[in-house]
């Protein structure tokens, strides 16, 4: 039985619900309504990451990175094992701290762009054949660290991140070729890879905002937790930046977790896994309220009808409607 597959919920009955909402602004009432809960949809993962919802075929994608496989959730069929290897298939795996697939992004033309942590690279999947193209490996000449999440452009381009996570020893891995954790932008029409930022520790998760001119990056760095944003310029690159939110308050009070994957609302509003869960943060930067699932949260995903936020929360993948959309969701 796939791990993690035979702990899912099915949909004929009552699902449980988890964690709690904290509620920091009255403005927290236009996201998430006052009876809204977080409902259990599978469990037994060693670190959910990575969902996407697939519009076409109803159905959300996920990742349990260190455990090397790819999930399927619908409502129909609960929880069921859809790629497996999702990254590294070689027989020794011993230069790896994580082998699988991390963040995954649905591009136009329906397939899915995965950072493939495992193989060290930027690739795309077909759904149909589940077969993989890398488009990326290299900057420079040098290989990727390991690729961890991404954000693609209405144009096609793709915003990506590369912290050393997925190497045994990490940053202190032999095997690094590019010194810097660095922020690229990869653009299909002529296959290049241009650096966007290599001044930040750990970059982690990629959002961009409705109007496409903001970038935002999380920072997984325990000595300085941030989410960071960029003005492009019009040939994407950035020509300003700014630190977004300081997460190094909530860091010291306990909460587990670190800033991590990223999403964007209709609103503007980034919903911000960090310290706690879940964070919503208004366009300004002020925080809103809190999805604390009970323990650290890694990713969410906007999908059903771009009201429904999923959460990959550690061991645990759930859901919660809203009373928002996510940007460009028509």
């Amino acid at each position: 039985m796939p791990r993690g597959a035979g702990l899912a919920l099915p949909s004929c009955t009552a699902r449980p619900t988890f964690g709690r909402i904290r509620r920091i602004s009255p403005a927290l009432d236009a996201v998430i309504a006052a009876d809204a809960r977080l409902e259990a949809l599978g469990s037994g993962y060693q670190w959910s990451e990575g969902p996407v919802w697939v519009r076409d075929g109803d159905y959300l994608l996920f990742t349990d990175v260190p455990g090397n496989v790819m999930y399927k959730w619908s409502a129909a069929a609960g929880v069921e094992e859809f790629l497996n290897p999702s990254g590294f298939s070689g027989a020794d795996a011993s230069h790896l701290r994580e082998g699988g697939a991390n963040g995954l992004a649905r591009a136009g033309d329906g397939a899915i762009i995965l950072c493939d942590t495992g193989n060290r690279n930027l690739a795309r999947l077909d759904l149909a054949t589940k077969e993989k193209t890398i488009l990326a490996d290299r900057y420079e000449g040098r290989r990727f660290n390991s690729p961890n999440d991404l954000a693609i452009h209405s144009s096609g381009a793709i915003y990506f991140t590369d912290p050393p996570y997925g190497l045994a020893g990490i940053s202190a891995s032999p095997l690094r070729e590019i010194t810097f954790h660095g922020v690229y932008l990869y653009t299909p029409h002529d296959g290049r890879v241009r650096l966007v930022d290599d001044q930040r520790n750990f970059p982690n998760g990629v959002a961009l905002s409705p109007d496409e001119k903001t970038l935002y990056i999380a920072c997984s760095d325990e000595a300085h937790p941030l989410i960071q944003a960029y003005t492009l310029g019009d040939d994407g690159l950035p020509v300003g930046s700014r630190r977004f939110f300081d997460a190094r308050p909530l860091q010291t009070e306990g909460a587990p977790g670190l800033p991590d994957g990223l999403k964007v609302d209709e609103a503007g509003r980034l919903f911000a896994t960090g310290p706690g869960g879940v964070l919503i943060l208004s366009p300004d930067a002020q925080l809103l309220g809190v999805i604390d699932p009970g323990g650290a949260a890694a990713n969410c995903a906007f999908g059903e009808d771009g009201s429904t936020l999923f959460i990959t929360a550690h061991n645990r993948l759930g859901r919660i409607r809203l009373t928002t959309r996510a940007a460009r969701w028509a």
